[in-house]
């Protein structure tokens, strides 16, 4: 996904800004994806669950994405949380164990768009300014978007819990999370910034994606400055 800079690149908010790693270039690439349709867990998820789910991905060298849908409940789910990431070990490979990360971000369409899918829908509390359009006609799936992207990068970043963070371990501030609400310039609680809007369907974005996509991306903390560094 690009806008007119790119959302996590080397320009202003590559990895190396955020910690030292041995390796001199990091790269992500997209995996073979697994659907669930069975439902092998049920329709109400624990945190285990989340977890063996996520383990049936790639192992090693890996970020396991478990996304849920509308009519799934996860435990912790709009009460406390949109979505979250973590650690965990794997199966042996060739006689030794690896760490894997891994994310879960739920649809909110239905259970807590107000707090999940904000500013595409009103928010629960706080100043009720009208819900922004969609980029993808898409309340839940929208938000989940950004929830993807800011826990991505709170995982790239801070992978393990050693890594890059603000304030205390159990209650971490990451990449995103110190910036949540902010996705444009002159962003306020209740305005998510100056944004682009598309003229055909009035849809609110900031990042241009594959095949004419829009997108609507979290703006990332500068560690330098402690500034929320947007792409528009």
């Amino acid at each position: 996904m690009k806008a007119g800079n790119s959302w996590f690149g080397s320009r202003t908010t590559s990895t190396e800004k955020y910690y030292k790693t041995p390796s001199p270039k990091l790269a992500l690439s997209l995996g073979s994806q697994i659907l669930d349709e069975n439902y092998s867990f049920g329709k109400s998820l624990t945190t285990d669950q989340i977890v063996k789910l996520a383990s049936k991905g790639p192992q090693r060298n890996a970020i396991n994405v478990v996304l849920t849908s509308s009519d799934v409940a996860v435990e912790g789910f709009c009460s406390s949380r949109c979505g979250t990431h973590g650690s965990s070990v794997g199966a042996r490979i060739n006689g030794k164990r690896y760490k894997f990360a891994y994310i879960w971000v739920g649809n909110s369409e239905t259970q807590c768009p107000g707090q999940c899918a904000w500013p595409f829908h009103q928010p629960i509390y706080g100043p009720q300014s009208p819900a922004l359009v969609a980029p993808n006609n898409d309340v839940g799936v929208d938000g989940m978007v950004i929830n993807v992207a800011s826990l991505l990068a709170g995982t790239v970043t801070n992978p393990f819990g050693n890594g890059y963070f603000q304030g205390p371990k159990e209650a971490p501030l990451e990449a995103a999370s110190a910036c949540t609400g902010v996705y444009g310039k002159g962003a306020y609680p209740g305005y998510a910034g100056n944004l682009l809007v598309d003229p055909t369907t009035g849809a609110s974005y900031n990042a241009n994606g594959v095949n004419g996509r829009k997108y609507l991306l979290p703006a990332l903390v500068d560690p330098k400055t402690s500034a929320c560094s947007t792409i528009v």
